[in-house]
């Protein structure tokens, strides 16, 4: 079994978490086996690299285990191919006995509602990536001038945004960040920053670490108004059955906050519970935004749905960041779940539409284009273990493999049609580069936001 999964050739879309976490898997069935990683950029680490908030660091020191996964036998990674562009899933179908899809949830949800469109309202999901050099998001421009700002959501990415906007520019200028996002905070305006959930402190999708961050920020008071932190009967129970930690946990920061009130800092952090943006106000710009107070009603499942009341109020702000969650993209060749933005499969195995039980040899998926938006970075982990160990069990069956393959062609193609692949090599020089850079500032790195000039870096 061993020696048959070590004659594979297995391809690897996306070199975020999961699909390195699906290489290490494969590698540990089978010391050798052919792994070809392929992402966008010319650089890996997917989110690690271009989600993770800089002042984050440990979080970013999981690049370390990938890095001993890449220097393994029988790995290669091939940046700079767009996968449904520069190659085709159907050519990778022809020249791998399995293509793994790891690509990610790569877009925003959106609310639907009036005025989410006007400048000023943007998705958090391109200020993550701004302010970390993500190549597809530094050209985007924030007016951060206004005095007040909003962030819908209550998960770890609006957390990020919170404290990221909130925070010291001094305090940031030793981490990774973007140059130009950091001299963008420096002329930064912003006085108050409200969160919007609309539902309450249990049902809060941030881990109580990033929470508990924005109450230890210099010179920033985080305001909570103790009527929002009245539990309804369905979050009081799971309160007392001491299920939700993670819930528990959070009440009590936000309890302390509540208690603790302002101290007069120079910017403060306000949080609304049980609220609903329903409207964005304004011409041309944002200057509003209308929300409607919810009440919250067990939905039957032992959880609880958020109900619109007709109590509503209207906050004065200049700039919001909607962080309502990520979503997946189709790829030409691959069954799509449109309405969960994720590929339909049945514990890893792609199958040909959702709802459907027809699985489709020799194509898998992992991360969150597997299961939606959800968990952390280590959630990878598991996840790709089980599509792996489905994969492992599909060779040992000789459902695939097993048989004489065509000679590979995918090197060839990528020539034949110009593309510039960068390989790990590459990818150490350009890391070097940024290391380099980043020095005398005492910063960890500099990064390089263009993919041209990632790519004169390497031509030199």
């Amino acid at each position: 079994m061993s020696t048959a999964l070590a004659d594979l050739r297995i391809a690897i879309i996306g070199a975020g978490p999961s699909g390195f976490y699906a290489a290490e898997a494969l590698q540990k069935a089978a010391a050798g086996v052919h792994i070809d990683l392929f992402d966008r950029l010319p650089t890996p680490y997917g989110l690690v690299r271009g989600g993770v908030a800089p002042d984050h660091p440990k979080i970013k020191s999981v690049t370390r285990v990938f890095d001993r996964i890449a220097s393994q036998p029988g790995f290669r990674f091939l940046g700079h191919v767009l996968v449904g562009e520069d190659i085709t899933v159907d050519e990778l179908r022809g020249d791998y006995d399995a293509v793994v899809l790891a690509y990610g949830a790569q877009t925003d949800r959106h609310l639907g509602i009036p005025g989410e469109q006007l400048a000023g309202s943007h998705a958090a999901t391109e200020l993550v990536g701004w302010y970390n050099g993500h190549p597809e998001y530094v050209d985007r421009t924030f007016d951060l001038s206004p005095r007040t700002a909003a962030v819908i959501g209550l998960g770890n990415v609006a957390m990020d945004v919170v404290r990221i906007l909130a925070k010291s520019p001094d305090a940031l200028a030793t981490t990774d960040l973007a140059a130009h996002a950091l001299a963008a905070l420096r002329d930064s305006q912003l006085h108050t920053i409200h969160v919007i959930g609309r539902r309450g402190p249990m049902q809060a999708a941030c881990t109580t670490p990033e929470l508990r961050e924005l109450g230890e920020l210099d010179n920033v008071d985080v305001i909570v108004d103790a009527r929002d932190l009245a539990l309804d009967p369905v979050s009081a129970a799971q309160l007392t059955s001491g299920d939700d930690r993670t819930g528990e946990n959070n009440l009590e920061i936000l309890r302390h906050w509540a208690e603790r009130g302002a101290r007069g800092a120079r910017r403060k952090i306000v949080f609304h519970f049980n609220a609903s943006p329903v409207e964005f106000t304004g011409d041309a710009h944002v200057t509003g935004m209308r929300l409607v107070r919810n009440r919250l009603e067990p939905d039957g499942h032992g959880d609880v749905r958020a109900v619109p009341t007709d109590i509503e109020e209207t906050l004065p702000v200049g700039l919001v960041f909607r962080s309502v969650g990520y979503c997946g993209l189709p790829l030409a060749g691959v069954p799509f779940d449109a309405k969960r933005g994720v590929i339909p499969n049945v514990n890893g195995r792609v199958v040909e539409s959702p709802g459907s039980a027809t699985v489709l040899d020799g194509l898998y998926v992992t991360g969150w284009i597997k299961r939606g938006p959800q968990g952390v970075i280590g959630t990878n982990k598991s996840d790709s273990s089980e599509t792996i160990t489905h994969l492992i069990a599909d060779a040992a069956s000789g459902r695939i493999g097993g048989g004489a393959r065509p000679t590979p062609v995918i090197d060839e193609l990528l020539v034949e049609r110009g593309v510039r692949v960068t390989d790990w090599s590459d990818w150490q020089q350009l890391d070097r580069t940024e290391q380099e850079r980043g020095a005398p500032a005492g910063r960890p790195r500099e990064k390089i936001t263009l993919v041209s000039e990632m790519l004169e870096i390497l031509g030199k």
